[in-house]
Order: structure tokens, then sequence, then C-alpha cells
């Protein structure tokens, strides 16, 4: 059995796909960007910036859930340059206190709408 996730706390999907699936205890957060959920607008001041907006719009996604960062078991992150990496992943590190999630990070040819960051996470509710 599954649940599609849905917030207005979080970006609209753009496709056929939904913002999260539950099933059972699983929770399957769909790749995120930096689009600001209440304007629409990418938010890309920054690389920091971006990557704040696209952790931003998955805690809204495990919020609604009930869960926040310390149910999050796998995380993957996709950007336009690995150039970007320790920018990124300073930011990213901010939202976890201990025992961060698994993940990969790579660089990809293309992300959607032109963005420097996307990230996954699936979390495991109690």
């Amino acid at each position: 059995m599954k649940k599609a996730i849905l917030t207005p706390n979080a970006p609209a999907p753009i496709g056929p796909y939904s913002q999260g699936i539950r099933s059972g205890n699983m929770v399957f957060l769909s790749g995120q960007i930096a689009l600001d959920p209440m304007t629409g607008e990418l938010n890309m001041e920054d690389l920091a910036t971006e990557t704040h907006q696209v952790m931003l719009n998955i805690a809204a996604l495990l919020k609604e859930e009930g869960l926040d960062f310390s149910h999050v078991v796998k995380a993957s992150i996709f950007l336009s340059d690995m150039n970007h990496f320790q920018e990124m992943n300073k930011v990213y590190g901010g939202y976890f206190s201990d025992a961060p999630p698994a993940r990969e990070t790579v660089a990809v040819l293309g992300l959607p709408k032109g963005v420097n960051v996307e990230i996954s996470m699936t979390a495991i509710a109690p």
C-alpha cells in the first residue's frame, strides 16, 4: 500500500510524479530543487542559498509525514559541477547532527530548470 505525499509547503510537482511516497514506514522523497514553494520562483542567489532552499523543501516534506532529518537514511545529491561540492556539503552537513545518512553525490550533464543542486532522500518513520 502506498500513499502520495502532498504539501503546499514544498514545490508542486512539475511533471507526472509525487512530491513523495509513503509505503509502510518508508518515505521516498522526489528530488527537490531550489524552487520557493510560495512564489514558484527559483532561489539561486548563490550556491549556499540554493542548497538551503532545497533542504527547506525537503524539511517541509518530512514534516508533512511527522519526520525530520534524523529519520533520513539515504540521500542522493546531483550537482551541475563537482566544483560546487564543498559549498553544497557545508550547507547540507548543517542539517544533520549525528549519524548522517548514506549518500552519493554525482555531477550530471543537466538538472531541471538549469539549477545547480537537486537532492532526493529516503527516510524511515518510527
